[in-house]
């Protein structure tokens, strides 16, 4: 059910080489990093060449590939190949460039759209829409759902509670790690426990879904890391975008690759049923929208 080394296709290369980066190890990471900045001179490099130039071995990079789904070098170097012909000129995201004290309002803007377009379409490159239907299909048939996160991972869990509770599923988000071992514990087989952490390091999260696992219950993984520790307690792995540029502190292009997955995770489970989901959010918003006279 985890997702495993499958096989990136031209256009998911470079994007799949940032999810599994910090799962590598040193000397792999070295070629990704490599490929990442150079990857159309890495297209007419010979494999005794990279080796030499990254410092790792001709066996590694052959493992390094592997990992990618790739028979060996040249298979990746012809996909790679395509996937550097067919990058928009316009892909450098305008973020990447630092925001100048000068700038306008309007020019700031254009490089949030930029990085937003930019982590959505890595997003989808890197998610196994797969599993995304087979999350919305136990959730659906699921007693309980727990939604677990930490600072701004929380609040992404308490925006995905809020519009799962108005089609009806019975969902709660904890955001604190005491309540959230506390809730991870009383979980029951066919319950959903979903853990978000954009690191997949996050110990109180990675700890919550490994207690929920325990109970029997199913876990899934919101995470840019592939092959972090959030992972690795997940029966299903979602990963998301993170093309963040050189913007500090919580991205907002982060922010909404998370809620991207999980709106499209909310609007399968309306697929599924839209007669019943309306009535029930008909249901929901007349119940926070009636005044109270008394």
């Amino acid at each position: 059910m985890k997702t495993g080394a499958h096989h990136f296709k031209p256009g998911k290369i470079l994007d799949a080489l940032g999810a599994i980066q910090n799962s590598l190890t040193r000397s792999s990471q070295r070629i990704a990093v490599y490929v990442q900045s150079e990857p159309a001179k890495v297209t007419q490099l010979s494999l005794s060449e990279l080796s030499s130039l990254t410092q790792a071995g001709e066996a590694t990079i052959i493992r390094f590939c592997r990992t990618l789904g790739y028979k060996g070098f040249q298979d990746f170097k012809m996909d790679l190949a395509i996937e550097v012909a067919t990058r928009s000129s316009n892909e450098e995201s305008l973020l990447d460039a630092d925001v100048q004290d000068a700038d306008s309002a309007q020019a700031i803007a254009s490089r949030l759209q930029s990085a937003i377009n930019n982590v959505l379409t890595e997003t989808i490159n890197l998610l196994s829409l797969e599993n995304v239907e087979q999350v919305a299909k136990q959730m659906r048939s699921a007693d309980r759902i727990c939604i677990f996160g930490l600072g701004t991972s929380g609040i992404t869990a308490e925006d995905a509670k809020s519009k799962l509770m108005r089609i009806g599923l019975r969902v709660d988000a904890a955001t604190n790690n005491h309540f959230m071992y506390m809730q991870a514990s009383l979980m029951q087989p066919g319950d959903v426990a979903i853990g978000i952490s954009h690191s997949g390091t996050s110990h109180e999260t990675v700890h919550a879904l490994k207690l929920a696992k325990e109970t029997g219950a199913i876990t899934v993984a919101l995470t840019h890391n592939m092959g972090s520790r959030l992972t690795e307690v997940a029966d299903y792995v979602l990963i998301n975008g993170n093309r963040q540029g050189q913007l500090q502190g919580d991205s907002i292009a982060t922010k909404i690759a998370q809620l991207f997955v999980l709106d499209l995770i909310y609007a399968l489970l309306v697929k599924a049923d839209p007669i019943q989901a309306e009535k029930i959010k008909r249901k929901t918003t007349q119940a926070i929208s009636q005044n109270n006279t008394n």
